[in-house]
């Protein structure tokens, strides 16, 4: 019965991210035709991408692969990391429930209020997938607690508590909300997801300013449906095709044979195939899980040290972000209203910069550990690159559709994600059969609802930052104590790595790129494109800012590292990458000497 289920689930995940990808493709198809394209299509794919984020999320809770501060790896082994699984646990499912109460009340307010989708469809057939997606997470917290029904019991207190807690919020109206917040921060050093340790904060300080989990939710429900979002699965999918196969040796070959004559070669070839498999993908996450597992013992084979081959891995991981395709730089574009082509054009340089530091830094490294080096063969390179054609061809494809005018940002995303699967399913055959789509369908939704989770509740913190107004505050101080363009330039830098601790790239774009781009533009003079790339290469750093940077918890769990050994390995990479972040942003040319001569600036 449990295998029924289980199945059912992942045919349902795979359905509704099959479905964002086929009516973006559909509409490239049909809108030349009828000039209008397919009725609700665009609003039926948002919503696909909130059930993808959602039920990602619990068969994320399924597995085991919620992420997770993981510094529970510290506890001493035996009864105090059983504690902490259930303390974390308890946690989790307390907010959870609350979650799905809230979720249950937008339901019901949907119902009431009558709204639709497209051609009939009511917006709260939609909006079940919320109370019943954090109801599931909540219940597969607690099995997950303990391997006996008595610590599984405990944890279910949790489920008790957040039900209570949500029937019952005028008890805490009033309170102090600071209690709440440290036994919140307790239980995720302990174990405890990354979105219960957001959303609960979040939660806690609405309810005790008399505001229920239904804000929160439907603040989750706009982050989660909104524009341009889906994206996000489509080109993680398009990565997750081709890391399946062997797209991976395939990239590796080629850059090995191009560089690997160098001192360093291999340690160039691993952060230039990061570099340009996070660009395929979209998600730098993504690349670490994809192929940290065939470079890691590459590099160590070929002599260089481990604490340097995870600390480059993990640090390369976001290379690609100021590259073409980069989803980052597509938001920015969209909240900033710039050309998004401009941006791709202005972010190459700096994207290079970025990637040339990182690939000195190996260079040194493969001298110091005589690391072992390979002849330069033409031949090799010729029918490497030949081998990898397909793959090298997906950017061009891409951008060809893209700024070409035939396809929108999500469009050119399904136009991805299908070159993959074609490629990966019929032309190289590395997925032998239909069911090993569905299984890899279902790996990304996984990962994708880890991240989406992540990203809705944060949307309900930072919605409650700005009623507070920490962020005009921060503005006004800014405008009153900085006068001089590279102070503040300066300043802004710190800011965004602060905000990147705090909050994910895309979140941080939406909430803090519209504050800061009239100060930016109006009283410092700074060209919005040069801006933007200032914004990715700074949040950037936020994937490798301890405790909490996305890429150091995924590489955590890639190479089977405690947190803090892969934040002592990642720190000099985070050096030089903050020294690349300077140039850049006291440099202006590296963004707009290419759009200089061509005329666009």
């Amino acid at each position: 019965m449990r295998a029924l289920a289980v199945r059912a689930e992942n045919v349902l995940a795979t359905f509704a991210l099959g479905g964002i990808m086929l009516l973006p493709l559909a509409e490239i198809v049909i809108r030349p035709l009828n000039g209008v394209g397919i009725k609700g299509s665009a609003p039926f794919a948002q919503n696909l991408t909130l059930w993808v984020g959602l039920l990602g999320a619990a068969i994320a809770a399924r597995e085991g692969k919620l992420l997770t501060l993981a510094t529970g790896e510290y506890l001493p082994k035996g009864r105090v990391t059983a504690f902490a699984h259930i303390a974390a646990a308890t946690l989790g499912a307390a907010v959870s429930t609350m979650f799905a109460f809230g979720g249950w009340q937008l339901v019901q307010s949907g119902i009431a209020g009558g709204d639709v989708i497209a051609v009939g469809v009511p917006v709260w057939v939609a909006d079940l997938v919320i109370p019943f997606a954090f109801g599931l997470i909540a219940l597969r917290l607690v099995y997950r607690a303990s391997g006996n029904w008595i610590g599984r019991g405990v944890a279910a207190l949790g489920v008790l508590a957040g039900l209570w807690l949500a029937l019952h919020q005028d008890a805490l109206m009033g309170q102090s909300a600071l209690p709440w917040v440290v036994a919140i921060i307790a239980a995720s050093t302990l174990g405890a997801p990354i979105f219960a340790l957001l959303g609960g904060i979040a939660v806690f300080l609405f309810v005790v300013e008399g505001t229920g989990p239904i804000v929160l939710m439907i603040k989750a429900h706009e982050e989660l449906t909104s524009p341009g979002l889906g994206a996000i699965p489509l080109f993680t999918l398009a990565g997750y095709l081709l890391a399946e196969g062997r797209s991976s040796e395939r990239l590796l070959r080629v850059f090995r044979a191009l560089f690997g004559s160098l001192p360093g070669g291999t340690a160039i070839a691993a952060a230039t195939l990061c570099a340009f498999f996070t660009l395929l993908t979209g998600g730098s996450g993504v690349t670490i899980l994809a192929i940290g597992g065939l470079l890691l013992p590459a590099l160590l084979k070929e002599g260089y040290r481990d604490r340097f081959s995870v600390g480059l891995l993990t640090a390369s991981g976001s290379l690609g972000l100021l590259f073409p395709l980069s989803l980052p730089l597509m938001l920015y574009g969209i909240v900033a209203n710039v050309a998004i082509d401009d941006l791709f054009i202005g972010g190459i340089l700096p994207g290079l910069l970025m990637l040339g530091l990182v690939a000195a830094w190996g260079v040194r490294e493969g001298i110091l550990s005589r690391a072992r080096k390979q002849a330069f063969q033409a031949g090799e390179a010729a029918a490497a690159l030949w081998q990898a054609k397909w793959e090298l061809m997906l950017p061009v494809v891409v951008l060809v559709v893209l700024l070409g005018g035939f396809a929108k940002p999500v469009e050119a995303a399904a136009v991805a994600a299908l070159y993959a699967l074609v490629v990966q399913r019929f032309i190289y055959r590395d997925l032998a059969s239909n069911r090993d789509v569905v299984r890899v369908f279902t790996e990304c939704v996984a990962l994708v609802g880890g991240v989406l989770i992540i990203l809705s509740v944060a949307a309900g913190l930072t919605n409650y930052m700005v009623n507070a107004q920490v962020p005009m505050k921060l503005i006004d101080w800014t405008q009153a104590h900085i006068h001089s363009k590279l102070l503040f330039l300066l300043a802004l830098n710190v800011f965004l790595i602060l905000v990147g601790f705090v909050m994910d790239i895309f979140s941080a774009i939406v909430v803090v790129a519209p504050l800061i781009i009239p100060l930016a533009t109006t009283v410092y003079d700074i060209s919005l494109v040069h801006l933007g790339i200032i914004f990715i290469a700074n949040l950037e750093l936020g994937y490798l800012h301890p405790p909490v940077g996305l890429n150091l918890l995924l590489a955590s769990v890639r190479f089977k590292r405690p947190v803090m050994e892969v934040t002592m390995s990642t720190l000099p990479m985070l050096g030089i990458l903050a020294l690349g972040v300077l140039l850049i942003t006291y440099v202006p040319w590296l963004t707009l000497g290419i759009l200089h001569m061509m005329g666009r600036q």
